[in-house]
């Protein structure tokens, strides 16, 4: 009789262990994850200024650089955001390229961003580094 109660407290306590570390698991994965919303979404949004990622393509022939970055449109195909990048683009930035904005909208709304991701396409090769050679020993 003692065996069966002690396998029962182990079975129930090692049932507790498990759905408290799934509980745990899932709020901190949760709390990671950061999503990205299309243009259409951002403007149907912009009320809410906190920090946020916006994922469009680069309208053709919007790219216009400035002093502290560059000033471009970006479209979902269905709505359109002028989006205002403070800070260098990275460097397969260009019209047409589907890019994913950092930022928030600011009150003359337009889309205020510090960073822009951008996605190479599988045939991206790095450019060749000359190594130097090896010291002689």
């Amino acid at each position: 009789m003692r065996n069966r109660r002690r396998r029962t407290y182990i079975a129930v306590g090692m049932c507790v262990g498990a759905v408290v570390a799934i509980i745990v698991l899932v709020v901190v994965l949760s709390q990671n994850i950061e999503y990205f919303r299309t243009v259409s979404e951002a403007v149907a949004n912009r009320h809410d200024t906190s920090q946020f990622r916006m994922a469009g393509a680069v309208v053709n022939g919007s790219v216009v650089p400035t002093a502290d970055g560059v000033d471009f449109r970006l479209t979902d195909g269905k709505k359109t955001a002028q989006v205002d990048q403070h800070g260098s683009p990275p460097q397969l930035f260009k019209d047409g390229a589907p890019v994913v904005c950092v930022g928030h909208w600011s009150a003359n709304g337009t889309f205020d961003s510090d960073q822009i991701l951008i996605k190479h396409g599988n045939d991206y090769t790095p450019p060749v580094v000359k190594q130097p050679a090896a010291p002689k020993q």
